[in-house]
């Protein structure tokens, strides 16, 4: 006896590990019912949890026919179902029930079932809580029946004790567990409740289009594919890519950002792919690359339709291989990073004129998101005016908190080449220099375009096309980065026609 009584304790620490250990209910429930059986040596068994319409529900059971199971305390019992009233006894009075032989047992002469089965020794004991508010003591929340058609007096005394404590010990864990589900389901309804300006700060627009490009960043955050952002210059395509590193797995490793445009090609190669010591004049070292410098993170590759061709090539090798070599080595380096790229040209177009590769494309294109221009989402506009304006009082110590009606109208009507980053320009600088809480007309100081100044009968493409570029050097104060970000080029075509035009006037 003694030996039985240190063994079921034994079983109960290691079944009690066991079952805390198992989150989902579901599976819990089952493996409680395994346990149960395993240790009794029951033939059948199976547990219901209390329903507070129905009256109680089989969540479990083993060895009983194919409906043969029926959930509820109002039905009919005929003889092939398993006995509810042995159950409903339970959980009425919340104590464990024990018969040696039920054919013969007077609280079960009505039982069709148990006669029909020639059921003879059964053991039913409730799943409880012990709860504390609103009054103090035991919730039966379910109960496990184990039944045996083959042997008298199958369960004892002892064999009931140790199930009532393991009946306890599993509605704990079974209480734990659908709590955790619980919140798993709370969990999910509260982060389809988030709204993808929530998960994205700095990123603003409350427009159905822009809805649908962040709806579109928050898909890609938890994966690795390649990313291409297109758009015109301005949009705030590198913001994209930051937030989609920042709230992806990658987020602790670096964030390596390289503008192709702005690089010399001839350094591109070197800057990009690192080199060893002796691989040219100067290399009197070996270097990295930032390529090598983003490992474990994302490589954002911002104006990548200005890659040279035979960089595109090697770049394609990164993709494919996850790989590179560094100029002058022999030996080639393993990288683990994802590549996100941006463009404001089309790469359709310029693979046709054959300035780009199309299994470059191809592979940097698994899910490409396009930015609007702001012109295509005036409604965004106000917002974006608020969250402006405020950023740069806390920046510069102002206190404007609002605009006028005019300057607004003024504002929809304005076409915003520059996107995003003109509109931010604006309203900084008009904070800045207004005198008033309030800002007007005369604080935006918006660059007023005249189709007949630029639109003149009679002239050339080109000489329109220098025009434009001309002006707008005058308006950034001759800036060739900001008057390159405002026409939506790149800085290396602008400096190339500058000096074109400027080596056909002498």
């Amino acid at each position: 006896m003694h030996e039985q009584v240190r063994d079921n304790f034994t079983v109960l620490y290691e079944i009690t590990q066991k079952i805390n250990s198992i989150l989902d209910q579901q599976e819990l429930i089952e493996k409680v019912l395994e346990i149960a059986m395993t240790h009794l040596d029951a033939e059948r068994g199976y547990i219901v949890m209390v329903d507070a319409e129905e009256g109680f529900n089989v969540v479990a059971s083993r060895n009983f026919p194919a409906g043969s199971l029926r959930s509820g305390s109002k039905e009919a019992e005929d003889e092939s179902a398993a006995s509810s009233s042995v159950i409903n006894k339970v959980l009425n009075t919340g104590e464990p029930l024990l018969t040696f032989d039920a054919l013969s047992d007077e609280r079960f002469e009505a039982s069709r079932s148990i006669v029909a089965q020639q059921i003879l020794s059964i053991i039913c004991v409730p799943l409880r809580l012990q709860i504390e508010e609103p009054v103090r003591g035991n919730k039966t929340t379910g109960a496990i029946y184990l039944d045996s058609t083959k042997s008298r007096r199958k369960f004892n005394e002892e064999t009931m004790k140790f199930l009532a404590v393991f009946g306890s010990l599993a509605a704990v864990a079974v209480e734990n567990a659908r709590r955790y589900d619980s919140l798993k389901v709370e969990n999910t309804r509260l982060k389809s409740q988030v709204t993808s300006s929530n998960l994205f700060p700095g990123i603003i627009g409350k427009s159905k289009i822009w809805k649908g490009v962040l709806d579109l960043v928050q898909r890609v955050v938890d994966t690795d594919v390649s990313v291409l952002i297109t758009g015109e210059s301005g949009t705030g395509k590198e913001l994209i890519a930051r937030a989609i590193h920042e709230q992806g797995a990658r987020r602790e490793k670096p964030f390596m950002a390289i503008n192709c445009s702005a690089i010399p090609e001839q350094l591109l190669e070197s800057e990009l792919f690192g080199y060893k010591r002796g691989a040219f004049t100067g290399a009197n070292a070996d270097k990295k690359g930032l390529i090598e410098y983003a490992e474990g993170g994302t490589l954002f590759l911002d104006e990548v339709a200005d890659l040279p061709l035979s960089l595109q090539a090697k770049l394609l090798r990164v993709l494919q291989e996850r790989e590179i070599r560094r100029l002058g080595g022999a030996e080639n380096i393993k990288v683990d990073l994802r590549v996100i790229s941006a463009t404001n040209k089309n790469l359709a177009e310029e693979i046709k004129k054959g300035k780009f590769r199309e299994d470059l494309y191809f592979r940097l294109n698994i899910v490409e998101i396009h930015l609007p221009p702001l012109r295509d989402r005036p409604e965004d506009i106000p917002v974006l005016v608020n969250y402006f304006m405020k950023k740069s009082c806390e920046t510069h110590g102002r206190n404007v908190n609002s605009i006028n009606s005019s300057a607004m109208a003024h504002l929809f009507r304005h076409p915003w080449y520059g996107n995003v980053r003109e509109l931010q320009n604006v309203i900084e600088r008009a904070v800045v220099l207004s005198r008033n809480s309030e800002l007007s007309d005369e604080d935006l100081r918006l660059q007023q375009y005249s189709e007949e100044e630029l639109l003149q009968s009679g002239q050339t493409l080109e000489e329109f096309e220098r025009k434009l570029v001309e002006r707008t050097l005058a308006e950034t104060g001759g800036n060739r980065t900001r008057t390159a970000e405002k026409l939506g080029v790149s800085l290396r075509w602008l400096q190339y026609r500058i000096k074109e035009w400027s080596s056909g006037s002498r």
